[in-house]
């Protein structure tokens, strides 16, 4: 078990070591699309990529979460076949968001000898997103 400093203190390490490790910047770090964003995470027990859309404006929330679906082949044909979509997918804060995500599971950021299989899936899946927002971000954009 790791107290909450040693356990804040080896994501700070994991972050650092994946930055260095896959040095590049991530074209979509802003989206340019309200309440749209791409985010990495990382716990105890798995790691994601994940195109989050918060629910902010409804009207604008489903059009775009409707543009997102109507991709859905191309997105698990050609870009990530084992993306998962959920139209209501509520965060540890009780947040309700709609997500489109790939999943490695066994893996934690706690044992190190799970960290370089866990960046590599970071850094390919998060190049499949922007591929796919990069050919079709017009479409979802609306």
């Amino acid at each position: 078990m790791f107290s909450r400093e040693e356990s804040k203190k080896l994501r700070e390490e994991f972050w650092i070591s994946f930055g260095k490790s896959f040095p590049r910047k991530w074209t979509l770090y802003n989206t340019g699309i309200k309440n749209l964003s791409f985010k990495f995470y990382f716990d105890k027990k798995t790691a994601m990529v994940t195109l989050d859309l918060e629910h902010n404006d409804l009207e604008k929330q489903i059009d775009t979460w409707e543009n997102l679906s109507s991709l859905k082949s191309i997105i698990t044909t050609d870009f990530l076949p084992d993306a998962i979509f959920t139209d209501a997918y509520i965060l540890d804060n009780k947040k309700e968001i709609s997500r489109i995500y790939v999943i490695k599971e066994n893996v934690s950021i706690h044992n190190k000898n799970t960290w370089q299989e866990t960046m590599v899936f970071l850094n390919e899946n998060m190049q499949k997103f922007e591929a796919f927002f990069e050919d079709y971000s017009d479409i979802i954009k609306g």
